[in-house]
C-alpha cells in the first residue's frame, strides 16, 4: 500500500492536471483502471444509488466495506469520499483517518457539511479543528496519506465565495494536502480559489450547470479533476430511459445502444490479467 500512497502523492506534485474519476462499484473501478486513469475516488452518492437509498443514508460500515472492496479490486491508488467521517468532533475525524489508512486507502476527503438541514455547515472553528485532528492522526501513523478538505458552502445554499476561500485557507493552514469546494459554477470563481491557496485544488465536473474542459481548468490553476456521481447518474439515467421505453412503448430500441458483451468483458479480462 505504501507504493500506492506514494504514487497518489506524486500525482499531486507533478506539473500536469490529472483526472480522478469516480467508480461506484468493482466493475466500474476495473473499467476505469483498464482505460489508463492513474487514480480513483469513490462517490458517496454513487454508492447510495447502488444500494437503492438517497445520498446520506448509507451506514458507516457499508461505506467502509465498499471502500475496501474498491481498494482490493484495483492496483490504482484510491481516495475515498467519506463525507464528514464517523462523527462531528475532532476525535472522530482523527479516528476516520486511522480507519481509512488501515483499509488501504491512499487518501480521503473530509467535508464541513454537518448533515443537519437547519445548520448544514460546521462553524469555522470546529471545521478547522477537525482537519487539524485528521492531519495529526495521519502524522502519528507515519503514513503517506493524502487528506482533502472540503468546503461545502455552495452545495448547501450558502454561495459565499469569500467564506469558502476563508475556510479553504484555514484548512490549508491546518495541514490539508488538497483543497476542494464543490459547486463552483464559473471559471472566474475557480481561478480565484486556486489563486487564493498554495495547495492543490480539486474541482468536480458533471454537476448541473456548465462544464469546462481539462485545458480550461488547468489554465485556471486546478490540479485534480473529479466527476462525483455524474457518471453514475448517466448510467442510471440510461437505465431509466430504457425501462420507460419498455413500459410506455413496448419496444426495446434502447438495446441498440448497449455495449456489446465482448467489449464489456474485455475490460474485466484486462483487470484479471493485471
Amino acid at each position: 500500500m505504501g507504493d500506492k500512497s506514494k504514487a497518489f502523492r506524486l500525482l499531486h506534485e507533478m506539473p500536469d492536471t490529472f483526472i480522478i474519476p469516480n467508480p461506484w462499484d468493482i466493475g466500474t473501478a476495473r473499467i476505469l483502471e483498464s482505460m489508463g486513469f492513474k487514480a480513483l475516488a469513490t462517490t458517496s452518492a454513487g454508492l447510495a444509488f447502488s444500494l437503492g437509498v438517497p445520498e446520506g443514508r448509507v451506514s458507516w460500515k457499508q461505506t467502509i466495506d465498499h471502500c475496501q472492496a474498491i481498494v482490493k479490486s484495483t492496483s490504482l491508488p484510491v481516495s475515498a469520499d467519506l463525507e464528514k467521517g464517523i462523527g462531528d468532533d475532532p476525535d472522530s475525524a482523527a479516528e476516520t483517518i486511522k480507519i481509512a489508512v488501515n483499509i488501504g486507502l491512499a487518501g480521503c476527503s473530509l467535508e464541513d457539511h454537518t448533515g443537519l438541514p437547519d445548520a448544514p455547515v460546521y462553524d469555522l472553528s470546529l471545521a478547522v479543528d477537525r482537519i487539524e485532528a485528521a492531519v495529526k492522526a495521519r502524522e502519528a501513523l507515519d503514513h503517506d496519506f493524502v487528506i482533502t478538505a472540503r468546503a461545502e458552502n455552495f452545495m448547501w445554499g450558502r454561495p459565499d465565495l469569500d467564506d469558502t476561500i476563508l475556510r479553504l485557507q484555514a484548512f490549508e493552514k491546518a495541514g490539508a494536502d488538497v483543497l476542494y469546494a464543490p459547486g463552483l459554477h464559473d471559471l472566474s470563481m475557480i481561478k480565484t480559489v486556486c489563486e487564493s491557496v498554495t495547495r492543490p485544488v480539486n474541482v468536480v465536473m458533471g454537476l448541473p450547470g456548465e462544464t469546462f474542459s481539462v485545458v480550461q481548468l488547468a489554465e485556471a490553476g486546478v490540479k485534480r479533476i473529479s466527476v462525483g456521481a455524474s457518471m453514475a447518474r448517466l448510467a442510471y439515467g440510461s437505465f431509466v430511459q430504457a425501462a420507460r421505453e419498455i413500459c410506455a412503448e413496448g419496444t426495446f430500441g434502447y438495446s441498440k445502444k448497449a455495449i456489446g458483451f465482448s467489449e464489456l468483458e474485455a475490460f474485466f479480462r484486462k483487470s484479471e490479467g493485471a
